[in-house]
């Protein structure tokens, strides 16, 4: 079984980590453009053009399914990339997991993108399932950027200025951008002073893991993959990136991938 994944950058890692968790054996396709990073300034259709570009590649080798690991992605390009892809190649989105951290109601708070922040996408989604919690949308400008270049200055700069804007007492952050699960502990830390004891994170990670295997058919699963990892930067084989070896998620992939013989970075 193989499952290729797409986004602008690295923040494709938890929900790779996530498969390899869910299943052990699977063969990963991490396919992405870090030089048009990032999407969320880009227009629409540009933004659709480099992620048609990500997903033609990763499709090339054939994957049983293709994640497309970013909010911003799946909000402007999965129609498109479904359009295309489909039925010959399963298409799964990503989609902020608001529904979850506002059941038990409470404050609510969604750390995302300056582009998602106040979208008329993130607002449907507030209005279907925020249900009675108290939402407060927290745009993230540059933490994305410096997620993906592994630039704890500018990250710990980014995470205060969001956690300065979340109210007191929240009780559950919803982490919008894939890039930010990446520095989950560190938001964690940055609210908890006057966050409510119990706050709760929410990433999409495990639920895009678990949603592409339910969606795989019974004969994909059956088949046994031999755990390798193959990473394209702009279509191209290349070497997992080292900003990537800075996360617990990255870390495990390569480990994974050296102890089962994948082959990383060959050309």
């Amino acid at each position: 079984m193989k499952i290729a994944l797409i986004d602008s950058g690295i923040g494709l890692l938890p929900a790779a980590a996530a498969l390899r968790t869910l299943r052990p054996d699977v063969d990963l396709v991490l396919s992405s453009d870090p030089e048009s990073m990032p999407w969320g300034p880009r227009t629409p259709a540009d933004l659709t053009e480099h992620a048609l570009a990500c997903a033609r590649a990763a499709a090339a080798l054939r994957p049983d399914a293709l994640v497309v690991a970013c909010n911003t992605a799946s909000v402007h390009a999965l129609a498109t990339l479904r359009a295309e892809l489909e039925p010959e190649l399963l298409v799964i989105g990503t989609v902020p997991a608001i529904k979850p951290a506002a059941r038990a109601g409470g404050k609510v708070a969604i750390w995302a993108t300056p582009a998602t922040t106040g979208s008329a996408y993130q607002r449907g989604l507030i209005a279907e399932f925020g249900g009675e919690a108290e939402v407060t949308e927290v745009g993230c400008p540059g933490l994305a950027d410096a997620v993906e270049h592994a630039d704890e200055a500018a990250q710990y700069e980014a995470i205060a200025a969001a956690a300065a804007l979340t109210p007191p007492g929240t009780t559950a952050v919803v982490l919008g951008c894939t890039h930010y699960e990446l520095v989950a502990e560190p938001i964690r830390a940055a609210i908890a002073a006057t966050a409510h004891p119990d706050l709760a994170l929410y990433g999409s990670a495990d639920a895009v893991a678990a949603q592409a295997l339910r969606r795989l058919p019974a004969e994909a699963l059956a088949r046994s993959g031999g755990a390798t990892l193959t990473v394209l930067h702009a279509g191209e084989v290349s070497p997992l990136p080292s900003a990537a070896i800075r996360y617990p998620q990255g870390r495990a992939l390569r480990r994974q991938g050296f102890r089962r013989g994948a082959e990383l970075g060959a050309r």
